[in-house]
């Protein structure tokens, strides 16, 4: 399945205008700010883009960032305007065309950005196999992914990877798609639907069980959508299965709660984040305005206490 994937987004797929479905589409409304930074991303590089969220995470600015299946680069060079030149941003991929693409117009954005060096590179790798890279534990602040943890065969090992190499309080912060039953084996064996993202998808409580599994103890829902189905002869397949496009926080804090507890805490939100000053989404559950004293559980707590947030926070009891 490797194979086949690596021939649909290297040769099948020459742009986004070639899926099948909306599965590897974003549709989600852009910050200004986003805006502009992908006004400067160069058009062959956002033309070959097949993400299905919106991974910018907060306070990115000197931050190291690794995309984890990073396709033509045009997440890596968004994020690369927003961690900054003291940032760095690496993207991994198996697919030798969207690599070339990428590298091809690294010197064309840095001279856009206005740095004086590239604060960005890609390697060729699996994203179940991290190690290869010679990627050192503990070494990334931010791990995203954009709609490519549902094409690879062994998504244990991807979490595990990810796990592995970021630093305590880290986060990696991912859209994906997602069903609410398990596929079987005939459809996981389609080429076509794997490769809209859709027949590799995780059912949604195999997911949590696995985030849990590896270290991910409180995975956080930050948005979702349900996905639709344009195309009538895959809508066929699969109209037994509803897909879902979801984006995730999963921080590494050992010793979390199975659940959020409540303690009786609280947390004052100093409106101080950039883009962010009015209120913070955190996740789906837990949006909080600031300058209110926010009631949060023990886990979300720790989220905020024991990571890049704690300054922009007050936190009570």
């Amino acid at each position: 399945m490797k194979d086949a994937v690596k021939e649909y987004y290297g040769k099948v797929l020459q742009s986004s205008e070639d899926l099948k479905t909306d599965a590897c589409c974003t549709d989600t409304a852009m910050p200004d700010f986003v805006k502009q930074g992908l006004s400067k991303i160069h058009a062959e590089v956002a033309g070959r883009y097949y993400g299905c969220g919106l991974v910018m995470p907060e306070l990115l600015q000197g931050m190291r960032i690794l995309d984890l299946g990073s396709g033509s680069g045009r997440d890596c060079f968004l994020l690369s305007q927003l961690v900054g030149e003291q940032g760095y941003v690496l993207g991994v991929d198996m697919t030798d065309e969207q690599l070339a693409v990428a590298n091809k117009y690294i010197d064309y954005h840095m001279e856009q950005f206005g740095f004086s060096r590239p604060n960005i590179e890609f390697k060729k790798g699996y994203i179940e196999h991290l190690d290869e890279l010679g990627l050192a534990d503990n070494s990334f602040d931010i791990i995203i992914s954009n709609c490519v943890i549902n094409l690879s065969p062994d998504k244990e090992a991807v979490l595990r990877e990810a796990y592995r190499i970021l630093k305590p309080g880290g986060e990696i912060y991912f859209s994906d798609v997602y069903s609410d039953r398990r596929i079987s084996k005939e459809l996981a064996a389609d080429p076509v639907l794997y490769g809209e993202c859709l027949s590799g998808a995780l059912y949604w409580n195999d997911f949590y069980n696995l985030a849990k599994q590896v270290g991910f103890l409180d995975p956080r829902l930050v948005e979702d959508r349900p996905l639709t189905i344009d195309n009538d002869e895959v809508a066929k397949c699969i109209d037994h299965v509803n897909f879902f496009s979801p984006t995730y926080r999963l921080f590494k804090l050992p010793d979390l709660e199975p659940h959020g507890e409540n303690y009786g805490q609280a947390v004052i939100y100093k409106g101080t984040i950039p883009h962010h000053e009015c209120q913070l989404q955190f996740d789906k559950q837990n949006v909080i305005k600031a300058g209110a004293t926010f009631p949060v559980s023990g886990n979300t707590f720790r989220m905020l206490s024991e990571t890049r947030f704690a300054e922009y926070f007050e936190f009570l009891g």
